[in-house]
């Protein structure tokens, strides 16, 4: 009969080699899920990052900085979107980052910042809706929808059709759309499409934008946009990926 000493390395070795497993299967993942793998030069194309001060937006900037665009920081906290800039313009050797203000919650500043953007640029190459927020506490735009449905869908449609013709005239062109996998859990109909305070469920409010974000990228690809300038893409991200719960 083998000693019991035996036994309790044999359950010592098994764990150690489900640990060693694990590791490896976590760094194997983190090395090739969802990695881009594309090496292709951005140099002369112009990009708009919604949200590009923090969390997803503000790494998808710096990388497309390195790789030679020009970026706008679409942003609603310029103190965030300037030091952003700066760390591009360091870890960078071409200094073409650009701040502008921008509030999705209020149409006004969305049209400002079009207008801007008309005047500056000659073409726009790709727009990243990024700029979200998560679950919040009920609250209104400007113009008095319920926020997340404001700033994460309606801000962004309007954003994009405004541009939409700069954008077919930069073909061929993007349009990325962030969203998350809790749209599958949106029930959207037109009459309760925008919330009030009486019927607020912020989990429900959330994924209804994400859906409604889904349906828009459809129609886009669907509708008269569709063509060699370009697509739209959807973009699944999960939602603790970036700080979308940042309402302040």
């Amino acid at each position: 009969k083998p000693p019991a000493s035996l036994g309790v390395q044999s359950v010592a070795w098994c764990i150690l080699a489900g640990l060693v497993t694990a590791y490896v299967a976590r760094k194997w993942r983190v090395y090739t899920w969802g990695r881009c793998r594309s090496k292709r030069s951005m140099v002369g194309k112009t990009v708009i990052i919604t949200g590009a001060n923090t969390g997803l937006g503000k790494a998808t900037a710096i990388e497309l900085a390195l790789r030679g665009a020009k970026v706008i920081l679409a942003c609603r906290d310029i103190d965030g979107g300037l030091l952003v800039a700066t760390e591009i313009r360091q870890l960078s050797s071409v200094d073409k980052v650009v701040v502008r203000y921008l509030d999705l919650a209020s149409f006004s500043s969305i049209k400002a910042f079009v207008n801007g953007v008309l005047k500056t640029e000659m073409h726009v190459d790709v727009l990243i809706n990024n700029a979200g927020v998560f679950q919040c506490p009920y609250s209104t735009t400007k113009e008095g929808f319920e926020l997340q449905m404001g700033v994460n869908h309606l801000g962004h449609f309007l954003l994009t059709n405004l541009l939409l013709e700069r954008l077919k005239n930069s073909q061929p062109s993007r349009i990325v759309v962030v969203t998350s996998s809790l749209y599958k859990r949106g029930k959207l109909s037109v009459p309760d499409m925008v919330m009030d305070e009486g019927n607020y469920d912020k989990k429900l409010a959330y994924a209804n934008s994400k859906l409604a974000n889904v349906l828009f990228v459809r129609e886009l690809e669907a509708g008269d946009v569709k063509g060699d300038w370009g697509r739209g893409r959807t973009l699944l991200v999960l939602v603790w990926s970036t700080r979308t719960w940042d309402v302040t």
